[in-house]
């Protein structure tokens, strides 16, 4: 299993500073895809998720809006959509 060491933006509580941190993308499982992000954006939805109004389920990876090139595909992915 290979792993690809990235970066993210991470919050780790409600309303905590949101830092740039180190993290790590295993293969993707079958019917899954990994996409090498090239660019995202932190909007409102971000600063909602930041501030625990989507849940406690921290730390959030925040960014949603992005676009990337697909770099691998799990078993069975015949089209990413």
């Amino acid at each position: 299993m290979a792993v690809i060491k990235g970066h993210g933006v991470v919050v780790r509580e409600p309303g905590g500073q949101p830092v740039v941190e180190d993290i790590l993308v295993d293969d993707p499982a079958p019917g899954e895809v990994r996409v090498k992000i090239i660019a995202s954006g932190v909007c409102h939805t971000d600063l909602h998720t930041l501030q625990g109004n989507f849940g406690n389920a921290f730390p959030y990876l925040l960014g949603h809006e992005a676009t990337g090139i697909v770099e691998s595909v799990g078993e069975g992915v015949t089209r990413p959509v």
